[in-house]
């Protein structure tokens, strides 16, 4: 990877972290379980809808335990709204499951552990990994897929390669702000169908601008 990619890079991680000072995870959670359960559910789904579930959902099953042994309809039910209900639920209960079975009940700490429950992929596993534990990783949604590209940083579509490109670029300190960070600018400012270059801090820094 060459070095003015690492320079323009740390340039526009300093320009978003200025622009967005307290960009931070958008989901609500409380432990690494809870952030588990929220990340399953907002697969094709508004971080804002899970969030107006997670509260009712918290209270009926307060715990891994509740989660684990639920009525699979129950649950299901309790998180329509989130779209792919039957499946999430299936996800949910049998990663809870796991996780008592497997690892004592507490979330694992590692990306190969997490990959290993049902519903976990690396993105999930990233996101639990780098909020919960402080590890550094760093979730490749679909705003970092887009802008990443725009940004001519990423030259693939694949999350997995584009998170080991980035990974080469930006400093590990960075690695999971800049998601927070670039999914803020993605929404106010780098929309998807209406880009605004006009008024983005990073069209001197971007080729696509």
């Amino acid at each position: 990877m060459n070095d003015s990619n690492r320079i323009r890079a740390n340039k526009i991680v300093n320009l978003l972290a200025n622009e967005y000072p307290n960009s931070k995870c958008s989901l609500n959670y409380k432990n690494p379980h809870e952030l588990l359960v929220a990340t399953i559910l907002s697969a094709q789904c508004t971080d804002h809808r899970v969030n107006q579930v997670l509260p009712n959902l918290y209270s009926k099953y307060p715990n891994i335990e509740s989660f684990a042994y639920a009525d699979l309809k129950e649950l299901s039910e309790h998180i329509f709204s989130c779209g792919y209900h039957n499946q999430k639920a299936k996800s949910i209960q049998g990663s809870s499951l796991a996780i008592l079975e497997r690892y004592n009940g507490k979330v694992p700490e590692s990306m190969s552990e997490l990959i290993t429950l049902p519903g976990v992929g690396r993105k999930t596993a990233n996101c639990i990994l780098g909020e919960c534990f402080n590890i550094p990783s760093m979730v490749i949604d679909t705003h970092m897929i887009r802008i990443m590209n725009l940004l001519g940083l990423a030259t693939a579509k694949d999350p997995k390669k584009i998170e080991l490109e980035l990974m080469k670029i930006f400093n590990k300190k960075h690695w999971v702000k800049i998601t927070h960070m670039i999914i803020d600018h993605g929404r106010a400012v780098c929309i998807a169908r209406r880009p605004q270059c006009d008024k983005c801090i990073l069209s001197d820094l971007c080729p696509s601008s």
